[in-house]
């Protein structure tokens, strides 16, 4: 019998959730390191960056006339680029250990488990770990009195969103990659130019009006754009244009990312 095309609609079942399980048991003996780890860099960001460079700063506009202490903005900021870089580095480092190095999925694939619930927990799972990062993270800066809009309960789940995003993205370049060091090529081409254009560390009309255009349509500009006005108590403009970019990325990068994953383990 021929194989079905390794395009063909996503199988999933329930039987995600053991994956998944087995996955948050193992992190939970590393939990605290994994944490300190995944918080420090975005945190001395904000304080290396919004103390100091926002004392020369001063104020930033967001938008009708409004200006804001650049801390508050790079905060809003860092916290959609810190879900980003959890999600990536899970699904990139740890998934590819699992896929390849340890062979777990080989284990996992010898019970009533199916490739496509595997991947689908590896992505669900980068994307709730990225959450326990960021709200760590909110806690701080709750904790520093950056922001104590009531809005930001909203932005929680908006970040699991984002997190599952580039979960999914990630999971395209770990089943392609034949080592470690393939990944540097998706933080250098991808992540870090995105970074720098999404407005996270300053306005995207300070672009020019090509790159501005690519801008607006990134995946972490949408985040941005979703969770910045919460951390100022506003609700985003055009938030179901914003959700739909990252719904859209989610998906096809995910469907794509099942893809070469069963290509892979037909070899």
């Amino acid at each position: 019998m021929k194989n079905p095309s390794i395009w063909a609609p996503p199988r999933l079942s329930m039987r995600w959730w053991p994956v998944f399980r087995r996955n948050l048991l193992v992190w939970r003996k590393l939990a605290v390191p994994s944490l300190l780890a995944n918080i420090g860099e975005p945190l001395t960001w904000l304080v290396a960056f919004g103390y100091g460079l926002g004392a020369l700063v001063g104020e930033v506009p967001v938008g009708g006339g409004q200006a804001v202490p650049y801390l508050l903005f790079l905060a809003s900021g860092s916290i959609c680029m810190s879900a980003m870089n959890a999600a990536s580095f899970e699904a990139l480092y740890s998934a590819f250990s699992r896929m390849h190095v340890q062979k777990t999925w080989d284990g996992i694939l010898n019970a009533p488990v199916e490739l496509d619930d595997v991947v689908l927990a590896e992505m669900l799972w980068a994307g709730f770990k990225a959450l326990f990062s960021v709200t760590a993270i909110l806690g701080v800066m709750l904790a520093l009195g950056i922001s104590h809009s009531p809005k930001l309960l909203v932005a929680w789940p908006v970040l699991l969103g984002v997190g599952i995003t580039f979960a999914s993205m990630a999971l395209v370049f770990n089943a392609k990659a034949k080592g470690y060091d393939f990944f540097t090529y998706y933080f250098t081409v991808v992540l870090s130019p995105m970074m720098f254009l999404s407005g996270v560390f300053f306005p995207r009309e300070q672009l020019p009006g090509v790159v501005r255009a690519i801008a607006d349509w990134l995946p972490l500009s949408a985040a941005v754009d979703l969770v910045r006005p919460m951390f100022l108590d506003q609700w985003p403009d055009n938030p179901w244009r914003h959700a739909a970019v990252l719904a859209l990325y989610a998906v096809a990068s995910f469907w794509a990312a099942l893809a070469f994953t069963r290509q892979r383990f037909r070899r």
